[in-house]
């Protein structure tokens, strides 16, 4: 998710295509992130040298998704909110889609406080709209939940599910928030959405099976969980559903 996220903002049309000077510095800025993607270390250096040149906003953007790639998220993180703040200097729309992926990359690098910042700082510019607009509250509530503030975090978590209603990843934790909550109902029926929308998802399936074991029913629960171990037995949601399923078979 959060690479996508990353790459949704990336991509923000730069508007009507310039002529002369400009049009060379967009096709520079289209190269970088070509680059980011298949060669990010040279693009690192690419965009840092580009930076010293004067590439301002772009090329600390740039910069930001060469250092995602390599999942260096602290690094990402800080040239991420290089770019959102050389863009309001410049009085620039597209800063908010910077504060935006800043927000993203501090959640990836576990800093949810910074995250929650730099995602305020994104939906107060009422510039976001549609998807961006919703993936920032999705990821503002991640933060507020890892930050103790359930009542935050569902606030912006309805207002995503506003946004994208599409997205099994707002529903999932849509749901999760309500199982938490005891709002079991509220869990029921998000959960039967996100599996809607992403049944194929270990994690979803992983969160079907507790809503299930929490509302008693041991049989939706057990089929849930041996799904999430079927579509990704190595990862953290299918090694969690395996140990849930360790009950029904008597082992510790």
């Amino acid at each position: 998710m959060i690479l996508l996220l990353l790459a949704q903002a990336a991509a923000t049309p730069m508007g009507p295509a310039p002529v002369g000077p400009a049009s060379t510095e967009r096709t520079r800025y289209e190269h970088c992130l070509d680059r980011a993607n298949s060669d990010p270390a040279g693009a690192e250096a690419e965009a840092g040298q580009w930076k010293l040149g004067g590439g301002a906003f772009l090329a600390s953007q740039c910069l930001g998704m060469a250092y995602s790639r390599e999942q260096r998220w602290p690094a990402a993180s800080a040239a991420f909110e290089a770019a959102a703040t050389a863009a309001e200097k410049a009085k620039d729309a597209r800063s908010a889609n910077y504060w935006a992926q800043a927000g993203n990359a501090w959640l990836a690098a576990g800093d949810p406080s910074k995250a929650r910042t730099a995602l305020d700082a994104a939906i107060a510019s009422g510039t976001l709209t549609g998807l961006p607009l919703g993936e920032a509250h999705l990821d503002r509530a991640r933060a507020l939940v890892a930050a103790n503030d359930t009542e935050g975090a569902r606030d912006d978590l309805d207002r995503a599910l506003g946004e994208v209603p599409a997205d099994p990843l707002a529903w999932l934790l849509s749901a999760t928030l309500a199982r938490r909550d005891g709002d079991m109902p509220r869990a029921r029926k998000d959960i039967a959405e996100a599996l809607r929308l992403g049944g194929d998802d270990s994690d979803v399936q992983l969160e079907a099976g507790n809503i299930a074991a929490k509302a008693g029913d041991a049989t939706n629960a057990k089929a849930a969980w041996q799904q999430a171990v079927d579509l990704r037995p190595d990862s953290p949601s299918g090694k969690a559903a395996a140990a849930a399923l360790r009950q029904f078979s008597g082992a510790p």
